[in-house]
């Protein structure tokens, strides 16, 4: 498997420096960098957040066919194991006209939240912002054709209210190279470990494009939050 590490350092680390010298006793750990700590500290103070899973998923919301689906309703392309090709015509049914981005902030902040997290893409591959690397999105493929993240970002900005996005960098459903879905493309790796799908071709198209588009076209980003190390190697 050849290395594959996301190019945006999200996850900081405390540091700790081993001594060489005499029994080879480990040193005090090295103060953490200063600018690091900063940069984390706010979301140690913010503590209450609020966490918004929205997708085409609120479309069948958690039932297929006259069947309900086990487990979480953002799951549902998963467990009942919908083909891409039905599973993509829930974005013509996708126009959320009502959706009100400085509402939902304005509720965030009286209940004394600190800071909104959003599903920009989830496991199903359907963005919600408009996005150069895939027309799978919700400008490109929908009746809405207006960018959610821009409005509550632009929704954020004015209420002063950080806001960060959750992407599924590994899991995507909706492209051949994506990890997890094994009904339309078959299983992700052989018995051995071999990868059987294109996973490079999917994360240097898709994902790390997208997460540009969305670390430079959204104002401040207070943090992006990846979700499942599937067919990823460790840094």
């Amino acid at each position: 498997m050849s290395r594959r590490i996301l190019p945006f350092a999200l996850c900081l680390l405390p540091l700790f420096a081993i001594s060489a010298a005499g029994l080879q006793q480990p040193a005090p750990a090295r103060a953490a960098d200063t600018s690091k700590e900063q940069r984390l500290q706010w979301f140690r103070d913010a503590k209450y957040g609020l966490f918004v899973h929205w997708g085409l998923y609120a479309i069948p919301a958690g039932e297929w066919k006259g069947q309900r689906s086990l487990g979480l309703g953002e799951w549902i392309m998963n467990r009942a194991k919908i083909p891409v090709r039905e599973y993509e015509a829930l974005a013509k049914q996708f126009n959320p006209v009502k959706f009100d981005p400085d509402a939902w902030v304005r509720m965030a902040q009286d209940a004394g939240m600190k800071y909104i997290v959003i599903t920009s893409k989830h496991h199903d591959g359907f963005a919600l912002f408009k996005s150069g690397a895939s027309p799978y999105n919700v400008v490109d493929a929908t009746p809405y054709k207006r960018d959610i993240l821009k409005q509550l970002a632009d929704a954020c900005a004015r209420h002063n209210m950080r806001l960060g996005f959750y992407y599924s960098q590994s899991q995507d459903w909706h492209e051949p190279g994506g990890a997890g879905n094994t009904w339309d493309f078959g299983p992700d790796q052989a018995p051995d470990g071999k990868e059987l799908k294109d996973y490079d071709g999917y994360l240097r198209g898709k994902a790390e494009p997208q997460i540009r588009e969305l670390l430079t076209g959204y104002g401040p980003v207070a943090l992006i939050w990846f979700d499942t190390p599937r067919m990823m190697t460790q840094a």
